[in-house]
């Protein structure tokens, strides 16, 4: 007998659209871009050939259509992995549940996420403005420990490593580690993009050890995380969103990875004169092999 997805649980609005992102099943690709900056919708659909469809609810703004043949659709998530959570579940439920029976579809159909966005440098090594893919994530929101099963996705080792080693407190959330889906970061990556383990943090200042009139709990933190090795792999960046969506796609049988610009690295103290230039490389780049 097949689940039943109660009314409160699973919220369709009165158009039959899915709650937050107010699309229908029909106006989603298996190809789906997530970029957290609303306006970064505007700018990767405009290298589109055609519009398919288009939908807006408070910061989550999504566009469907076309690129050299391939159906792509574009969501702007908004900053988080909070919302993340909402995406990635909403986005999943129009693809893999029937709205209108509630309950799963006879098929499953898997989706392809690539998120695009920009993020902060931890290594000396990684120039700014170079393009870096999360090969694995380390979630510091504890989104994924909310749901069963998540040991079974989780690099639990590599958890255990990096706990041990930055000294990591009990009293912030449990870190998870995720690994992105290998083929997908092969064909996104190939041999112009630098890989590597990427934190997703739960804010932008103190959780990446930013101070400004708040002193922070954990000073040091930073400097662990810059000195932690496993089996020769390094913490690489820092950005917000990345583990949630590794996470929760792996949990689905679904594919995704995160590719961002580097526009600072916190270790040598440097920022990107202007990044722009860079993100709109990365969106063609992106584009063509998704």
């Amino acid at each position: 007998m097949k689940k039943r997805y109660e009314s409160s649980e699973l919220i369709v609005n009165a158009d039959k659209s899915i709650f937050h992102l107010h699309l229908h099943p029909e106006q989603i690709a298996d190809k789906i871009i997530l970029v957290g900056d609303l306006g970064r919708v505007d700018v990767i659909s405009g290298y589109f050939d055609t519009i398919e469809s288009e939908a807006q609810n408070r910061e989550f703004k999504t566009v469907t259509g076309t690129y050299k043949g391939k159906q792509i659709t574009v969501v702007a998530t908004g900053i988080g992995t909070d919302n993340i959570d909402i995406v990635v579940n909403e986005l999943d439920a129009l693809a893999n549940i029937d709205l209108d029976k509630r309950e799963d579809k006879d098929a499953f159909r898997k989706l392809t996420f690539v998120r695009i966005g920009t993020c902060g440098g931890l290594q000396k090594n990684i120039p700014v403005d170079s393009f870096l893919v999360s090969e694995q994530s380390i979630g510091f929101d504890g989104v994924l420990n909310y749901y069963a099963n998540r040991d079974s996705v989780c690099d639990l080792d590599f958890e255990q490593a990096f706990i041990q080693q930055t000294s990591y407190s009990s009293k912030l959330t449990a870190p998870y580690c995720i690994h992105s889906t290998p083929s997908l970061v092969e064909r996104i990556a190939q041999n112009d993009m630098l890989r590597g383990v990427t934190i997703s943090a739960p804010g932008f200042y103190g959780p990446q050890g930013r101070e400004l009139r708040l002193p922070l709990a954990f000073p040091d933190l930073n400097q662990r995380i810059e000195d932690f090795e496993y089996k020769g792999k390094k913490i690489t960046n820092y950005e917000m969103e990345s583990s949630a969506i590794a996470g929760l796609a792996t949990l689905m049988g679904h594919e995704a990875m995160t590719v961002c610009v580097v526009i600072a690295n916190r270790m040598l103290k440097q920022y990107s004169k202007d990044y722009h230039p860079a993100v709109k490389k990365l969106v063609e780049l992106v584009l063509e092999r998704i």
